[in-house]
């Protein structure tokens, strides 16, 4: 955004604000991890922190600043204005904007996903490319955060009047189409009380400042109706946990740069190099797309998340999948990682994903035959024939194998990459120490 664009924007933004009576300003961002800051200022204040910016503790918040080098400044973006929907709208009403992270100098902190995945995003633009993605985001709703009690008992698609969850996702469309969040569709999805709703496709940063926007409304729905939203991987054993399977294209010059009308299944060499990037480099990015001790109990074979390396384009146990072209809708060509959970920082997962894919296609990397047949349901013996191989299957697996990536170190920065890695190895050090149910049931009673 060149420097008139952004005055524009910001003398438009302090206009919406006093017509709408708004009163509170909420300035959002995210620690490392993906967990949502924010504070709010008054609306006397709006002009000067869209100026200058507002400042804050950056040592309090995590993977940022150390005690001795705390100040930090959130500045607004102020294309991401919204007014919050679900505080008072007729009088002193409330609105959000997302911030990018600076030093009191003005530099941009490396520290900021948001600046992280800008800093890729970048890259790409300089190659000519605009990168789109689409993530499929489920969740559960349970009776309340103490337990993992469903309110339904419903399947994939399922319709099962009276279910109340229908209405409670309906809400929460209402409100993100209110918040200029486009939403595609929504279902009941396979396991008890899981749900989705697919937020339609855009560029890579909007969709990550809408990714974040959509866990905090369907969890403020939830929660306004008296009920608990969870996106944690696998809150409940023998069923399938929350996935986020992520489309990704790449545009240039407002054409999809992943179709080819010459290829077969209309994949260009440029979609397969892309894919094979990602395929190459997917056991180190794991840590970053399953952040979470629990991401890998979501990670077994027989649940639907994917477990091999493998490409296809019908099935579905696969690691990518290539959804079937239809005709006159060569922009919808893409390719679907499936991987990643929602309980993950969308901002270092869209920015490790580009640049996987991108260094795929600096390198010219070979996409390896499709697999069409079940991978689960192959002998070990197969699998080592096709050389097929699989995702680290713990957190500690997925640390040990992105120690030392280099791709990992470029697209995240020294300072994400050191504190991000810093603080997974200090969660699976702290796990370990702990005595689990599983290990009292079972071995108290015997030993």
């Amino acid at each position: 955004m060149s420097t008139k664009e952004r005055l524009e924007a910001c003398d438009y933004v302090v206009k919406l604000a006093k017509e709408q009576d708004i009163k509170f300003i909420r300035l959002w961002f995210t620690d490392i991890l993906g967990c949502l800051k924010s504070f709010a200022i008054t609306f006397e204040e709006l002009e000067e922190a869209l100026e200058t910016g507002r400042g804050f503790d950056g040592s309090s918040i995590q993977g940022f600043a150390r005690i001795d080098e705390s100040d930090m400044v959130a500045l607004p973006d102020p294309t991401t204005f919204q007014i919050v929907p679900w505080r008072p709208k007729v009088h002193q009403g409330v609105a959000r904007m997302f911030c990018d992270i600076y030093w009191p100098g003005g530099l941009p902190f490396e520290g900021d996903p948001r600046y992280v995945l800008q800093r890729n995003l970048k890259k790409a633009a300089d190659m000519g490319y605009t990168f789109y993605v689409g993530p499929e985001l489920e969740y559960f709703y349970f009776k309340d955060s103490e337990s993992t009690q469903p309110l339904d008992h419903g399947g994939y698609f399922d319709l099962t009047p009276p279910d109340i969850a229908t209405d409670y996702r309906r809400e929460t469309i209402l409100i993100l189409e209110e918040m200029g969040i486009g939403v595609e569709y929504s279902h009941h999805e396979v396991a008890p009380s899981q749900h989705e709703i697919d937020l339609r496709y855009t560029d890579a940063l909007t969709m990550a400042d809408n990714v974040m926007t959509y866990r905090i409304v369907v969890k403020q729905v939830a929660q306004n109706n008296g009920v608990y939203a969870t996106f944690m991987p696998k809150p409940i054993a023998n069923v399938n946990g929350n996935g986020m399977h992520v489309h990704m294209s790449l545009f240039k010059d407002n054409r999809n740069a992943f179709f080819d009308k010459n290829t077969p299944g209309h994949l260009s060499k440029i979609a397969r190099s892309f894919a094979a990037g990602v395929l190459k480099h997917a056991p180190e990015l794991t840590v970053v797309t399953n952040q979470w001790i629990n991401s890998y109990k979501r990670l077994l074979p027989g649940y639907e998340a994917p477990v091999y390396i493998t490409w296809a384009r019908r099935n579905r146990s696969d690691l990518i999948r290539v959804p079937e072209y239809l005709p006159g809708k060569e922009n919808a060509t893409r390719i679907e990682y499936r991987a990643p959970d929602p309980a993950c920082n969308p901002y270092l997962v869209f920015s490790v994903l580009l640049a996987a894919g991108l260094d795929g296609m600096e390198k010219g990397y070979e996409l390896p035959s499709a697999v069409e047949e079940n991978v689960f349901e192959m002998s070990t013996h197969k699998r080592k024939e096709l050389g097929i191989k699989t995702l680290p299957d713990s957190l500690y697996e997925a640390i040990k194998l992105a120690q030392d990536s280099p791709l990992l170190k470029e697209a995240l920065g020294e300072h994400v990459f050191n504190t991000f890695m810093q603080n997974k190895n200090v969660e699976w050090e702290r796990f370990c120490a702990q005595v689990t149910d599983y290990e009292l049931k079972r071995y108290l009673p015997i030993l």
